[in-house]
């Protein structure tokens, strides 16, 4: 299964990411989690050190990219990547593929090329689970690549900008051909809330995660939600993946 997370900054999608993440490799699952969102706080969510990023391996992503006159090789060598440069616990495994410096700062084809080669390697990889935490514009993904995920998850709050992002996520999904879209309601308080997101989303609407201050507490204290075994949020994620894998 091949799971990307998405959602505008701030409505949970890191802490879902992770605690999901979390609950598939308790299962005895190979659990790949991918930080793709230009934060890379992924590893707060798993308990995890936070590997290096992929994007700040220059030297290595010159060598398998560049070629003679300028060109760039479209397929790198990527398969080792995963193996080396990931941190790893309990059959749950980090990699953080890092942000591509914008303009002004010199060419950025060499490291561009070399992630989205990776990315296209870890969504073909069919023995393992990928939860990928992205951040909310997924045109990076692209078509070729997209479609190869089963399922796009739009985390969403009970805010008009945060159903304003999901919709466009949902949209934008679809046109790159991601099979399958849902929607979770996070920050939960009452059912007018979770009314609000069902009315205002015009596809498959998941489950709901409670307001939790369990889930700020794990923040504060870096740790992972999952450690908390009383906490609310963490029990309505955990039907969520009931759900998704019955």
């Amino acid at each position: 299964m091949k799971i990307a997370v998405s959602g505008k900054g701030g409505v949970g999608k890191t802490t879902f990411s992770g605690t999901l993440a979390m609950i598939l490799a308790a299962e005895g699952r190979s659990v790949l989690a991918v930080d793709s969102d230009p934060s890379m706080n992924l590893h707060s969510a798993l308990g995890l050190e936070n590997p290096t990023p992929i994007s700040e391996l220059k030297e290595m992503i010159s060598e398998r990219t560049v070629l003679e006159g300028g060109a760039f090789k479209l397929n790198p060598k990527v398969d080792d990547i995963p193996e080396r440069f990931s941190s790893k616990k309990d059959g749950l495994s980090l990699l953080v593929m890092g942000t591509v410096e914008k303009g002004g700062s010199g060419c950025i084809c060499p490291e561009s090329a070399f992630l989205k080669a990776l990315l296209r390697h870890l969504v073909l990889k069919k023995e393992e689970i990928l939860v990928m935490d992205t951040e909310a514009g997924i045109e990076h993904l692209g078509r070729n690549i997209a479609e190869k995920f089963d399922l796009m998850i739009v985390v969403c709050e009970p805010s008009e900008k945060a159903v304003d992002t999901a919709r466009r996520v949902h949209r934008l999904s679809k046109e790159i051909g991601i099979r399958r879209v849902v929607a979770v309601g996070n920050k939960i308080s009452n059912q007018a809330q979770e009314d609000f997101i069902k009315t205002a989303l015009n596809f498959e609407y998941l489950g709901s995660i409670p307001f939790d201050s369990l889930v700020i507490e794990a923040d504060m204290s870096r740790k992972p939600l999952y450690t908390y075994l009383d906490s609310p949020a963490l029990k309505s994620i955990q039907k969520i993946s009931e759900t998704l894998q019955g």
